[in-house]
């Protein structure tokens, strides 16, 4: 599997632990009865902080999600797939950096890390893009 492949899967797995991860807390909720099923906000506010800094850390993986998908797969479609393995493992480091910062403190340097890490990610797509569009 080439790393671009990899970072693609990887990428998608994360969203899927972040999606798997609100679905055990809330399942745990639910049968403890602290909480009915149908009674969930879909931003986690209602449940608390981590539960609310875990959804918006999964809605930033679905959002981004789509742009690093067509930036790579562009890449290897236009035969440009060095460009992109050079760069997308690191796109999936600072992914998983940003969100784990995310659902671990909303302080001032949580917030100026996570948009380091963001930063990061939308910079090597940016050149991923750029190389390829300029190669």
């Amino acid at each position: 599997m080439t790393p671009t492949l990899l970072a693609m899967l990887g990428y998608a797995l994360w969203t899927l632990l972040l999606t798997l991860t609100i679905a055990t807390t809330r399942t745990v909720l639910v049968m403890r009865g602290v909480r009915a099923a149908n009674e969930f906000s879909p931003t986690g506010e209602d449940v608390g902080g981590f539960s609310r800094r875990l959804a918006r850390a999964h809605a930033n993986c679905y959002e981004n999600l789509p742009v690093f998908i067509g930036v790579v797969l562009a890449a290897i479609l236009s035969g440009h797939s060095a460009v992109a393995d050079q760069y997308a493992l690191w796109i999936l480091y600072a992914r998983i950096f940003q969100s784990s910062v995310h659902m671990a403190s909303t302080s001032i340097l949580a917030v100026y890390l996570r948009f380091m890490f963001y930063g990061v990610q939308a910079a090597l797509l940016v050149l991923i893009a750029a190389k390829c569009f300029l190669a």
